[in-house]
């Protein structure tokens, strides 16, 4: 009886867990809110008439968010049941209130395509409903820019503190680096958080340098260094990096720090303990290096053998490979009209992502190697049936339980794209926009592929219902899916 009493003390009670959501809940609607008054100066600088919208938005903002966060909580802590809910609801509470500027300033857009925007842009998506961006206010372009910032330096901390304790999707295979590194390099989660605040803010000083050295102004060198090394995608230009096309330099320049934000950040903070050899010897950044060259090499040879001249074949396909692999949605060109062969690759390279630990989206590379030994395992027990394996995967023994999480992660992710397009399908889309609409939407790559949501195109044009299909699949692709779904799930809400 007193071994029941103490767990029933233990258990936390609903009251104590709405608390600490809302004061979690709080502190991220006081980000950005104080977020905002960066458009309002912008606002104010350049005489723009929506100025005071950012600021009245900012300070009811605060208000709300400081009365959300002074709920007193003791020494309450949220249990894992309770942190899958936190952090599906900080990302919708972030969406909604980030629609705001959308719908009270200019472009003054509606609620459906306002909530579209802002969620493509937390969860560093890329697709877009605005059309003129070239004729924009700065303070719009500023506001979609630093919420993909945002978003991207949120995903790192949720990859690196939170999905390796939840276990989701193999991601329990990251639970000794998260530890170890939460022990041996920074003694508490707040100076983790401190450290890939210094590695974000110092590689994306980097890149705005470097695009102002390659010859864009600085207002556009500081929005696309943000959606850069967000592996974001958002432009301040209708044709995205195709407005720069004709600079070689700043689309090197892009290449390298689109794929600098694919890296597992953790390996940044190690370098900057003058700890350099995981950076060079990690097995998932190798693997991510040479299936993005072996990608590269071979849609830039169709495009040689076309008779593309083989320089600018190179520098628009890294590009634009990286670009998809890295789920930024930038783009050069439409590579839509590369022929069929290449418009296949894209669409398989729309479910890579990059790797765990980073910015990009998509199924992540240590999945497909935990694919890879699974099936070696497999051919291995065919033709041996009585050997006995031992699995390992960066010097770490990957179990039975752990393969099995991958596979169910796998085999949910396809088959939430294969709904999601067939929702799309019943408001009349062709299969092309609602198949790769479904994959870059689930993936958080961004354009998709086709004359409408291709990289040339823009999802203004599809109905509401499809955009609320498309904003579900950007937020359950972005919390690893089953973050999401587990919500859905009758015995979550049991106890």
């Amino acid at each position: 009886m007193q071994q029941a009493s103490t767990v029933a003390d233990n258990r936390l009670r609903p009251q104590q867990a709405v608390k600490l959501l809302a004061k979690a809940i709080g502190a991220l609607i006081a980000i950005l809110s104080l977020a905002l008054l960066a458009p309002f100066v912008l606002a104010v600088f350049h005489g723009e008439k929506d100025q005071w919208t950012y600021l009245t938005l900012s300070i009811i903002g605060l208000v709300l968010g400081l009365v959300l966060y002074s709920q007193k909580t003791g020494d309450a802590k949220l249990r894992a049941r309770q942190v899958f809910l936190l952090t599906t609801l900080c990302w919708v509470c972030a969406s909604l209130f980030a629609t705001l500027p959308f719908i009270f300033a200019q472009p003054y857009l509606d609620f459906t395509n306002a909530w579209f925007e802002a969620m493509s842009a937390i969860t560093t998506t890329g697709a877009t409903v605005i059309v003129g961006l070239d004729t924009l206010p700065k303070s719009v372009l500023l506001w979609r820019g630093m919420l993909q910032w945002l978003g991207g330096i949120g995903i790192i901390v949720m990859a690196m503190a939170i999905l390796p304790f939840l276990q989701v999707g193999g991601m329990r295979l990251f639970q000794a680096e998260s530890s170890d590194m939460s022990g041996k390099f920074l003694p508490r989660s707040s100076l983790m958080v401190m450290a890939i605040g210094k590695v974000y803010l110092l590689l994306t000083a980097l890149v705005i340098a470097l695009y102002v050295i390659g010859g864009m102004n600085v207002f556009d060198a500081f929005v696309h260094g943000m959606t850069t090394i967000g592996t974001a995608g958002f432009s301040n230009y209708d044709a995205s990096f195709g407005h720069f096309a004709d600079n070689a330099f700043l689309v090197v320049v892009g290449t390298l720090f689109m794929v600098a934000g694919a890296l597992p950040f953790v390996l940044y903070i190690r370098a900057l303990k003058q700890d350099y050899e995981p950076l060079v010897k990690d097995t998932q950044v190798r693997a991510f290096l040479i299936f993005l060259t072996l990608a590269i090499v071979a849609i830039a040879l169709i495009q040689i053998a076309k008779g593309r001249e083989a320089g600018d074949a190179f520098l628009h396909t890294a590009f634009n490979v990286v670009s998809v692999v890295t789920t930024t949605g930038y783009a050069t060109e439409d590579y839509g009209q590369w022929g069929s062969w290449s418009l296949m690759l894209f669409f398989y390279l729309m479910f890579v992502g990059g790797c765990t630990g980073s910015t990009a989206g998509g199924m992540k590379i240590f999945r497909f190697q935990l694919s890879q030994l699974l099936l070696r395992r497999q051919f291995s027990q065919l033709i041996h049936p009585n050997l006995v394996q031992v699995q390992t995967y960066q010097e770490r023994r990957v179990n039975d339980s752990l393969l099995g999480s991958m596979v169910a992660f796998c085999f949910t992710y396809f088959l939430l794209v294969a709904a999601i397009a067939l929702g799309l399908s019943l408001f009349d889309l062709d299969f092309l926009t609602a198949i790769s609409g479904a994959a870059s939407a689930v993936s958080n790559v961004g354009p998709a592929l086709g004359d409408i949501i291709g990289p040339s195109g823009n999802f203004l044009p599809l109905p509401d219902g499809a955009k609320f299909l498309l904003i579900f699949a950007m937020l359950a692709g972005r919390l690893e899916i089953m973050t999401v779904l587990i919500l859905f799930h009758r015995h979550y809400w049991r106890h």
